[in-house]
């Protein structure tokens, strides 16, 4: 007889539930249960973490959902806490996901409708196993995830996320090493993740000591290996197959989270693409100020205020009722809600923004090297030659990132500001608010000497006591943004998006554009020759001589997505 674990308000626990897949692997899950008499709409969360943890580092503990009458099931997806196979990231979630729907539905408890949740990997669990189609999944809500993980996830126009990658990856592999008995693999990687933050600076990193074991899974490594978009990574997520999604979907983000481009992406690209007219209007962006984790209203060195913290578990609660309880509770809400930062306030938005308002020139008298320079920003094109801007890029000082170690968050760039080997070009003091809402964007005219090069770009706001809050940053490298036709000391025209934002920029701010060719160790380094990034040690770096052109025949501009009002 099963032994029913009593969490209060006649909420009951149910653990260690095993659930065969159709390759015979058995997968572990905790079940909540709602007081009333059933049976009941389900709530499924698969994540790697520990069932018991259940994402609560952000949601409401499955037991405040159950006590609102739903089914809660929480299930180590395949290889991690009691579940049984190997894990490999999101190789096995389509059909491990469809096949515990298709199980939970034929449990008494369950009304035959089912709804997903969860954030970062529990969020694209949510999209593979949503591609599958089973009978019952009436939403999900995916929390900073992406339907494209070359893209949005690890890759930036071919720079490699490299913190982020990193991070994980040593944090995924010392459960594998603790699961196979791997005593000196679990050392070496406990070590790693004690110093986190030297463990971009390890050369070459595919080969980093941590990760490079045959005992060890090959991930890690096939993350750095395969370093553009292909058959790899079109296996892994469901970038060409999002027809195959047909039900709602709320998207959450955070404006500095780790795979911000990711959700947006996949937000726009499913209320593109989603294979009904149903699935394609009903698809939902909520987008707050947030890092990765936690959810509040710190975030980097500022405090966005008490709308910050709005209750993203009632948010949720809401759209679970209004699929799987028909209440109607979700229909007056917008199909976008963002929060502005710096303005502190929610905003919506019928539609998320595809053109660009508001284009700004680079100037300068040729010195725009730091915040001490000469580089100016306004509306009005060059209508002369203009002398370049010329900075040196060396893969052995590298800028570091917007944040200490790539941390999340919006810190003051000042500091950063100072190097000569940064271009700032910033403009007057706004005599009016301007906001943004999307995808800023860049166009430079820009040469290399190298072989293989990086051009960043940073969007900041400059307050009236000189403090520089970083908003978004983008980075494209030429061999992604030119494939086959970059040549060095020629000129290119580098077109490429920043990060997407909500912002206002007051009265008496200034907008601030950084240019500079990294920013480590958020992305990787390039190390300018023609050894791969993953693969080279610092006998393989080249420095570069970068030129930047701001004349009459190639105005290179920064283009702000404007909100559409600046009252």
């Amino acid at each position: 007889m099963t032994d029913f674990i009593d969490c209060g308000n006649g909420v009951r626990l149910e653990r260690g539930l095993r659930c065969a897949m159709r390759d015979g692997a058995e997968l572990v899950s905790d079940h909540y249960y709602p007081a009333e008499p059933g049976p009941h709409p389900t709530l499924l969360m698969r994540q790697p973490y520990g069932r018991d943890i259940a994402s609560t580092v952000v949601y409401a503990h499955p037991v405040w959902f159950a006590r609102h009458g739903y089914n809660v099931v929480i299930q180590d997806v395949r290889g991690r806490g009691d579940s049984e196979g190997e894990f490999y990231p999101f190789r096995s979630e389509r059909n491990d996901g469809a096949d515990t729907i298709a199980w939970l539905r034929t449990r008494p408890e369950s009304n035959g409708r089912f709804g997903m949740y969860g954030f970062s990997y529990q969020g694209v669990t949510q999209f593979l196993a949503a591609a599958e189609q089973p009978e019952g999944l009436v939403c999900i809500a995916p929390g900073m995830a992406a339907v494209d993980l070359y893209r949005g996830w690890f890759y930036h126009n071919g720079a490699l996320r490299l913190a982020s990658s990193m991070g994980w990856g040593l944090q995924m592999l010392k459960m594998d090493a603790r699961r196979l008995g791997l005593r000196e693999e679990s050392n070496r990687l406990e070590a790693a993740w004690a110093d986190l933050r030297s463990q971009a600076n390890v050369l070459p990193f595919r080969d980093h000591p941590a990760i490079r074991s045959e005992a060890l899974p090959s991930y890690v490594r096939d993350w750095f290996d395969h370093d553009r978009a292909g058959d790899y990574w079109r296996a892994l997520d469901i970038s060409t197959c999002l027809q195959q999604i047909q039900i709602p979907a709320l998207h959450i983000s955070g404006w500095y989270d780790t795979y911000l481009h990711g959700t947006i992406d996949g937000y726009v690209a499913l209320r593109e693409h989603a294979g009904s007219a149903f699935a394609r209007e009903n698809q939902y962006l909520l987008a707050g100020p947030w890092v990765h984790i936690p959810w509040g209203d710190q975030i980097g060195e500022v405090n966005f205020g008490v709308e910050a913290l709005i209750d993203t578990d009632d948010i949720l609660l809401r759209w679970f009722n209004h699929w799987l309880k028909d209440t109607g509770d979700f229909s007056r809400e917008p199909r976008v809600r963002h929060f502005s930062l710096f303005e502190n306030k929610w905003h919506a938005a019928s539609e998320w923004p595809e053109s660009t308002a508001l284009t700004l020139f680079l100037h300068s008298e040729g010195r725009a090297n730091s915040r001490k320079g000469d580089g100016t920003l306004d509306a009005i094109p060059p209508s002369s030659d203009e002398a370049t801007d010329i900075f040196v890029y060396d893969p052995e000082v590298p800028v570091p990132s917007p944040g200490p170690g790539a941390v999340s968050g919006s810190y003051n760039q000042s500091s950063l500001e100072m190097g000569n080997n940064v271009l700032v070009y910033t403009t007057r003091a706004l005599e009016e608010p301007i906001a943004v809402l999307g995808s800023p964007r860049v166009s430079l005219y820009c040469a290399a000497s190298a072989n293989s090069t990086d051009f960043t770009a940073k969007l900041v706001r400059v307050r009236t006591d000189g403090r520089a809050d970083f908003v978004c940053i983008g980075i494209a490298r030429s061999q992604m943004l030119f494939d086959g036709v970059y040549e060095p000391d020629r000129i290119h025209l580098w077109s490429f998006e920043l990060e997407p934002t909500s912002c206002r920029f007051e009265s008496g701010d200034r907008i601030c554009l950084e240019i500079a060719s990294s920013a480590f160790p958020l992305y990787d380094r390039n190390p300018g020759g023609d050894v791969p990034s993953a693969r080279a040690t610092s006998w393989d770096w080249v420095r570069s001589t970068q030129i930047v052109y701001h004349d009459a025949e190639r105005p290179s501009a920064l283009h702000l997505p404007l909100r559409g009002d600046t009252a």
